[in-house]
């Protein structure tokens, strides 16, 4: 006798959920691949993250630039090619993390990377999270294993970055909408005309239901997996709410260079005795004030004869520079010898707006010769030669 079920059963969730199980054969599957030697990934990587319609890829070129990245960035969707997961994303699916770390590890060890990398979309499960840490402590195994030897450059220690734009539900719904419609209406002008080129259209960007369905996702499983990074690498909330420029000045803000967190602790200890930019100029004018009255009260009749000669030598050819923004004066002016008077007249520019650079040279000049002996006796004259920049006249003339 025959058994038949009388209701169906859902499929089983087959998908690897433990972190290590999914790491292991992936780094043991690269380490055999490549070699150990090889196994070269980034200095630095921006986990950029957000919910769909946020920017990422708007504001990937952008956040690229800033760091000096002259790479392509990975993106994870783009990774993601088979129809399995073709199939899963076209319903505002997510596709698994076993398939999205072994391809990722593998992109990540390609040479264009070795500097840096920016990860549009990774990572967003809190399994991808473990894993990422799982492949930032062997990288710090690495760079301790070949520290003190000539491989060591290509095993520095990582600086991770999480970076993510943040946009409300209905900013999310709205753009993705909007991208939609925005992408159907030109694959439609370039179908009736023949002019320009088709755009993939994403077919989880057309319809209500699927839209809101990826934000859900977003916020039920890759917020969580975003916000736990907060605690382990440098993190970056973006406001990416406003217009392109506003967001891009807020991405800036948060991505000022800190040396002591990203440079090699000794490389960090070589360095740390030199002061910043921003330590020397945050009371750069309050010290200018402080030394041109201190020229006035203790060296007024100097301070005089310097305003002077900028007054009638440097500033009727400064005035006739006025489009160009950039004036040079030579002087043989015996009161420059004087180094006080170069530093006045360096500090005087800087009051008014300009920027003064001056440079010394000396030259033998004949001046008498002995015609007993034949010998030419010269004399030393000094040129100081002075650049005067500043902003120029922004109406020119063709």
């Amino acid at each position: 006798m025959s058994l038949t079920p009388t209701t169906s059963q859902p499929p089983v969730d087959l998908e690897v959920k433990d972190f290590r199980v999914i790491f292991k054969p992936v780094w043991e599957d690269l380490e055999e691949e490549v070699g150990r030697e090889n196994l070269r990934f980034p200095k630095e990587i921006i986990l950029l993250g957000g919910a769909p319609g946020s920017g990422k890829g708007t504001h990937t070129k952008f956040i690229m630039t800033a760091r000096g990245f002259t790479c392509r960035p990975i993106v994870i969707s783009e990774l993601l090619t088979t129809p399995e997961a073709e199939k899963i994303k076209a319903v505002g699916g997510m596709v698994g993390d076993k398939e999205v770390i072994g391809l990722l590890f593998r992109e990540l060890l390609k040479e264009e990377f070795r500097d840096g990398a920016v990860l549009d979309g990774f990572p967003r499960t809190q399994v991808q999270v473990e894993c990422l840490k799982l492949l930032v402590d062997k990288i710090n195994q690495l760079h301790n294993e070949f520290a003190n030897t000539p491989l060591a450059i290509h095993f520095r220690r990582p600086t991770i970055h999480a970076m993510v734009l943040f946009v409300s539900e209905n900013t999310s719904i709205a753009r993705q909408l909007n991208r939609g419609q925005e992408i159907a209406e030109h694959n439609r002008k370039v179908a009736e005309t023949g002019v320009g080129r088709l755009i993939e259209q994403r077919a989880s960007d057309m319809s209500d239901e699927t839209v809101r369905r990826r934000y859900r996702i977003f916020k039920e499983q890759t917020w969580t997996a975003l916000t736990s990074l907060k605690q382990l690498y440098h993190y970056h909330f973006v406001n990416a709410e406003g217009p392109i420029e506003e967001v891009e000045e807020n991405i800036l803000k948060e991505l000022q260079y800190q040396s002591s967190l990203e440079l090699d602790p000794l490389t960090f200890e070589r360095l740390r005795s030199l002061p910043l930019a921003d330590e020397i100029t945050l009371h750069a004018r309050q010290e200018l004030v402080k030394r041109l009255d201190s020229y006035e009260l203790e060296h007024p009749e100097l301070l005089i004869r310097v305003v002077e000669i900028i007054k009638t030598k440097f500033i009727p050819i400064i005035t006739r520079h006025a489009l160009s923004g950039r004036a040079h004066v030579n002087s043989e002016d015996p009161i420059f010898d004087d180094p006080m008077a170069i530093s006045m007249l360096i500090d005087i520019f800087s009051e008014r707006g300009f920027h003064a650079v001056v440079d010394k040279h000396i030259h033998e000049v004949p001046d008498r010769v002995d015609l007993t002996t034949g010998k030419i006796h010269t004399r030393t004259k000094f040129i100081y030669r002075i650049q005067i920049h500043f902003k120029g006249s922004k109406i020119r003339r063709g």
